[in-house]
């Protein structure tokens, strides 16, 4: 009979089917394997307790303190009774409350003087720091009465471990001990002689030493050998990629003289900018060799990526191939093609009256077409009449046929998985050049881990009369005065003759609530205990606007729930300047361009990415008038959601603002969920920390791969490398 490898137990066998359930749903964890890869976030030191001022708000944590006092207040006329409890770091205190029935145990185990782990959510009420229920497991003295609690955490450092409310981390860490022996099995993905030359532990020792360590050097070996793991089986993954992708036959594309893009530049109104020349030779001379291009542009929102690639485009349709350019949205893909149809005039008129010779046609190709209109759009793809052709994935749709597809443009790649680019390469006869485009600055790092099989370029200077931007932070709690500043300040813009964006998190009309009743009860309960508002809604501030201090301005709402046409309307509007205030959700993140909007107020500003913020602050200053952004937030000044608003409000530099947010949120989502795979793989390795091992890993990795490309002599990396490439198929088809 078949025994099934110790890590691949499943968890219901060994902690029982009810932990096993909650390890599933919250954390993802299915297997013994997952679970020995589940590593504690952090390791308190028995005796030290954590330091209380620095907790992050809305997180769930786990701190160990020490009780400093305790007490039953009576409120409703003397009807309810809280328990509040008070614990210290000896500098900082926390606030914990209990409710009702449940306040009788605490009030018995929560005795002045008594340390314990507690786990609960930081929310702020009353301006002080408070954890509501939380869970506390009790922490005795060592050596005169060793709880069960401490028995199997008889070291001196506690594992903290990435928890949820369901299980708290001291739970996880009892199932732990259940599995820790199967580490033992754990198959290595190293090569040996990597190991030794690097000095690396074997990986057994790794996970014992990781899960239980008797000092902070057990901790630090085992993260060097662990983090090596990651990037070295990532790496392995990209090179076997490059290496495929390396043998791909491709037409060379080399612009003709005389053609398009000559014409196209010739009546260009200002000279491209030396980082454009740049970055287009690199581009052209990708083009021009018989392997597909595979290259990723990076540049600022409005570094101008959109010109480099048309010109990318046009020389291929000189050289008698068609090209394509994928956006995210409908919304993307139509500007797009707005400002490339602008852009070329009468260029884009091929086959129209009036169209000059060297001319194509500019196709649109959306899912919300009109029938005809697709019909039609769909035949001058298969003619080759097209030489352009701008869309969202409906490009990717069996049905739509290229006549020669030699150049494919991804805008916005992270939220384009592998497998579409690989469904967009079967369209051409032979694959098609590809070139992907990000106005998301990202670390030299985080491209070799995210991006390792595309070679990068980078747009780093802003074309010729583009304006600074002024942000502020508006902290609109603590000086409310400051809000109505700043409206008033949206309304010296208009009456200057400019426009401006509100923006906001969330849309309003409540179907993205909990529509289950029980649920919305609980949320309205958990609001009220922690006297934390919901996050304003378009509709709802478009409204008081109007009423209020925008009162007598022409106002429009724009959110993604909108009929496109509708949508539609709404920006044509705005950018013809009718409307002077555009209330919205972040679906004006990309590539919504209104040069004379200079104005942007963006509510709530804390709930917000780091480089969400920038992303969006780059909608303003888009002309030769200087732009505003102004960050609302109702944070308290030392919270590090105020941190993070300062460090975006004090740099236009996004390369900057990309690593402050790396260090900030670690990589989990640097970009977006649907970067296939990386993020599920990635558990100690910390992008921007890690460069060296990254970049060492990479070269081990090319080595490797140029020796072995089936690794048939490492059976354990093999291994490794298929359950890679499994948890990004996984996460792919969960895309659809």
């Amino acid at each position: 009979m078949d025994l099934v490898p110790a890590l691949e137990e499943p968890l219901k066998k060994v902690v029982g089917p009810a932990t096993a359930k909650v390890m599933a749903e919250h954390l993802d964890l299915h297997t013994v394997g997952d679970l020995l890869h589940h590593y504690p976030r952090r390791y308190a030191e028995r005796g030290e307790l954590t330091r209380l001022a620095e907790l992050p708000l809305d997180e769930h944590v786990t701190v160990v303190a020490q009780v400093a006092s305790a007490r039953i207040l009576k409120f409703n006329g003397g009807r309810g009774q809280r328990l509040e409890v008070t614990i210290t770091d000896g500098s900082g205190q926390v606030q914990l409350v209990f409710f009702g029935r449940g306040i009788h145990k605490p009030h018995k185990d929560l005795l002045p003087g008594t340390r314990a782990m507690f786990a609960g959510k930081v929310s702020v009420f009353n301006r002080k720091m408070q954890l509501a229920h939380p869970a506390y497991e009790l922490l005795r003295a060592e050596g005169a009465e060793v709880g069960e609690a401490v028995g199997s955490w008889a070291g001196a450092l506690l594992p903290i471990y990435p928890a949820t409310a369901k299980l708290e981390s001291w739970k996880i860490a009892k199932s732990v001990d259940m599995v820790l022996p199967s580490a033992q099995e754990a198959e290595d993905p190293l090569p040996p002689a990597l190991r030794d030359g690097r000095g690396l532990i074997p990986l057994p020792e790794a996970l014992l030493k990781i899960h239980r360590p008797h000092s902070k050097a057990d901790i630090a070996a085992a993260r060097d050998r662990l983090k090596w793991d990651e990037a070295f089986v990532l790496q392995v993954a990209l090179a076997r990629r490059r290496l495929a992708d390396a043998q791909l036959p491709a037409v060379a594309r080399r612009p003709k003289a005389g053609g398009l893009l000559d014409a196209f530049d010739a009546k260009l109104p200002f000279t491209l900018t030396e980082g454009q020349e740049k970055v287009s030779k690199e581009i052209f001379d990708d083009l021009a060799t018989e392997h597909p291009m595979h290259r990723l542009l990076q540049g600022e929102v409005g570094s101008g990526k959109t010109m480099v690639a048309l010109r990318a485009m046009l020389a291929v349709v000189d050289a008698g191939g068609q090209a394509a350019m994928l956006a995210p949205t409908e919304v993307l893909a139509q500007q797009h093609h707005r400002s490339i149809v602008e852009m070329m005039g009468e260029l884009a008129e091929g086959g129209m009256l009036g169209g000059s010779e060297q001319a194509t046609k500019v196709t649109l190709l959306t899912g919300s077409m009109g029938a005809a209109g697709r019909r039609q759009a769909l035949l001058d793809l298969v003619t080759g009449e097209a030489g352009i052709v701008i869309g969202t994935h409906a490009l990717i749709e069996d049905k739509v046929q290229f006549h020669d597809l030699g150049l494919v443009v991804v805008d916005e790649q992270h939220r384009f998985g592998v497998e579409q680019r690989d469904a967009l390469r079967g369209k051409g006869k032979q694959p098609p050049h590809l070139l992907v485009m990000t106005a998301t600055p990202i670390p030299r790092t985080v491209a070799m881990t995210v991006f390792g099989d595309l070679e990068t370029s980078v747009l780093d200077q802003l074309p010729a009369g583009r304006s600074p931007i002024a942000s502020h932070v508006v902290p609109a709690q603590d000086k409310p005065h400051f809000l109505a500043r700043a409206w008033e300040r949206v309304r010296e813009e208009v009456e200057n003759g400019h426009q401006a964006y509100v923006v906001c998190p969330r849309i309003g009309d409540d179907a993205d609530e909990p529509a289950d009743p029980k649920k919305a009860k609980k949320k309205a309960e958990e609001e009220a205990t922690a006297e934390k508002r919901p996050p304003l809604a378009v509709l709802d501030v478009a409204e008081q606007l109007a009423n209020g201090p925008l009162q007598g301005l022409k106002i429009e709402v724009l959110h993604g729930r909108m009929q496109p046409d509708d949508k539609d309307a709404v920006m044509r509007r705005f950018a013809a300047g009718e409307t002077q205030v555009l209330v919205a959700t972040t679906v004006i993140e990309v590539g919504v361009n209104v040069p004379n909007a200079t104005a942007m107020v963006i509510m709530d500003a804390d709930r917000f990415g780091v480089s969400q913020l920038h992303q969006l602050r780059g909608r303003v200053g888009r002309g030769s008038a200087p732009g505003l952004c102004l960050l609302v937030t109702d944070m308290p000044e030392a919270s590090p959601a105020r941190g993070r608003l300062g460090a975006v409000a004090s740099t236009l530099d996004g390369f900057e603002l990309s690593r402050i947010d790396l260090e900030q949120r670690r990589e989990g989502d640097v970009l977006g969920q649907a970067q296939s795979g990386v993020r599920s793989s990635l558990r100690m390795l910390a992008v921007i920390e890690d460069e060296e091992v990254i970049a060492a890993a990479r070269e081990e990795a090319v080595t490797v791969v140029a020796d072995d490309p089936d690794l048939e002599r490492l059976p354990a990396l093999r291994t490794a490398l298929d359950a890679l490439l499994d948890a990004e198929r996984e996460q792919y088809l969960d895309k659809g």
